[in-house]
């Protein structure tokens, strides 16, 4: 079977390439990736899969950070324009309710899901010939969006697995959920996904990220992380009385100075005895003119915490810091939640399971000699492996190394894509061990 499953992916490589491709060229940030979303839905469609879309996926009180509604609209058409599959292209996605999930009924047994996130950062691309996807035409069109970080290869190996799990489906037991998850750059998209229910009868979860080879990730494979950093993401809108700076200064409150002195503030939060803290102001902007009390400034921060329960630390603090700011200045502050991750770990158990999967069926790929590696950033996977792991199943969030031209986030991030022929047979291979008849 394991032969088979080798012999598919590598059928599959070049479709896989073209489909890594095609989402890097027509990138897509966090809820407007409806052209992405729509050929995701097309294709599974035709496969053959139950499709979960809309607000049938992200419930729509639990979506943050989602653009006005303009934006929206003005994305829509773009999409149609750049090809997306108009009747898969729905009312719902064009209201920015993207990502999409695939569901594979394969009788009794193991409820499985694997997660691919789909959307891509606000970068603008290099346009230099030393730069592979410009070289060879597919560097993204869309101004100001970029796939810096793979999750373009993450899309094309999961409609991968997709393939390959309709072709095992009679040799299958269980109910496989394939969830390609919008919004996942500034921790925005899963919670949307887990509020609805969708993860609350799954007894195993397993999520990849592409990574860079060396450091503890000396294999092909890692098969656990832990210790992503928690974290909270906020827009925070201070607003005042605007007045003549040079004729009544005193009528006027000034938004400006209760921003800066949050700024300066949120910096002094104590750092924790518990475990590490992060905390970052990235953007500030107000007022209209020199001589013009500002009646309106806004801060865009984050704060992040070893924990779960060391963000809350932070999160609180820098709420309070923030209204206090305010209140010293005379002025009010209305702030945004914007983005949030938990803490997460991968399950000993089962990431042992998953190393033992790839050593004995996929002898090719090599397990990492640090088989559970840990993690700093933050990932919004989190919430759904916390939220299997609350219901009595397993979780892990794997690393899948292949060499990159630089570091991911940056303008000229590029990967080698035979990890998308690997993935698929990872992702594939374990599905077959958990739900073979």
């Amino acid at each position: 079977m394991n032969a088979r499953i080798v012999e598919y992916a590598k059928e599959l490589d070049q479709i896989s390439r073209m489909r890594r491709r095609d989402f890097h060229r027509f990138a897509e940030t966090a809820w407007l990736e409806m052209r992405t979303s729509a050929i995701i839905n097309k294709t599974l469609t035709e496969l053959g899969y139950e499709v979960v879309t809309g607000r049938a996926l992200c419930l729509e009180e639990a979506r943050i950070g989602v653009p006005e509604a303009e934006v929206l609209k003005e994305h829509a058409e773009l999409a149609l324009c750049q090809g997306a599959p108009e009747e898969y292209l729905t009312e719902d996605m064009k209201e920015g309710f993207t990502g999409v999930m695939g569901i594979l009924e394969c009788g009794e047994g193991p409820v499985v899901a694997l997660r691919f996130d789909i959307d891509a950062l606000g970068l603008i691309e290099e346009e230099k010939e030393s730069h592979r996807p410009f070289r060879e035409g597919f560097a993204s069109v869309n101004r100001g969006m970029m796939h810096a970080c793979g999750h373009d290869g993450h899309g094309a190996i999961g409609l991968g697995v997709a393939e390959v799990l309709m072709r095992l489906k009679k040799e299958l037991c269980g109910t496989i959920k394939l969830i390609f998850q919008p919004g996942e750059e500034g921790a925005k998209g899963a919670r949307a996904i887990v509020a609805h229910g969708h993860l609350d009868d799954v007894d195993y979860f397993v999520g990849t990220h592409i990574a860079p080879t060396g450091g503890p990730d000396d294999g092909d494979v890692t098969p656990g992380t832990w210790g992503s950093l928690a974290t909270s993401k906020y827009d925070a809108h201070f607003y005042g009385e605007a007045a003549h700076a040079g004729g009544f200064p005193e009528r006027g409150r000034n938004a400006i100075a209760a921003a800066c002195n949050a700024v300066v503030n949120l910096t002094a939060i104590p750092r924790h005895s518990a475990g590490i803290t992060r905390v970052n102001v990235g953007v500030i902007s107000g007022g209209t003119g020199r001589n013009v009390v500002s009646d309106h400034a806004m801060i865009q921060f984050e704060v992040r915490g070893e924990t779960t329960e060391i963000n809350r630390f932070m999160d609180d603090e820098a709420v309070r810091i923030c209204k206090g700011a305010a209140l010293m200045c005379g002025c009010t502050c209305e702030l945004i939640l914007q983005g949030g991750a938990e803490s997460q770990h991968s399950d000993e158990d089962f990431l042992e399971q998953i190393a033992g999967i790839v050593e004995r069926d996929l002898p090719h790929l090599r397990v990492s000699s640090c088989k559970n590696a840990q993690n700093w950033g933050s990932e919004d996977i989190s919430l759904m492996m916390n939220r299997v792991q609350e219901h009595g199943g397993k979780a892990v969030y794997m690393r899948s190394m292949t060499p990159m031209a630089s570091a991911q986030h940056t303008v000229t991030f590029d990967f080698d894509e035979k990890v998308l022929a690997e993935g698929i047979q990872v992702f594939a291979a374990i599905v077959w061990e958990l739900c073979k008849k």
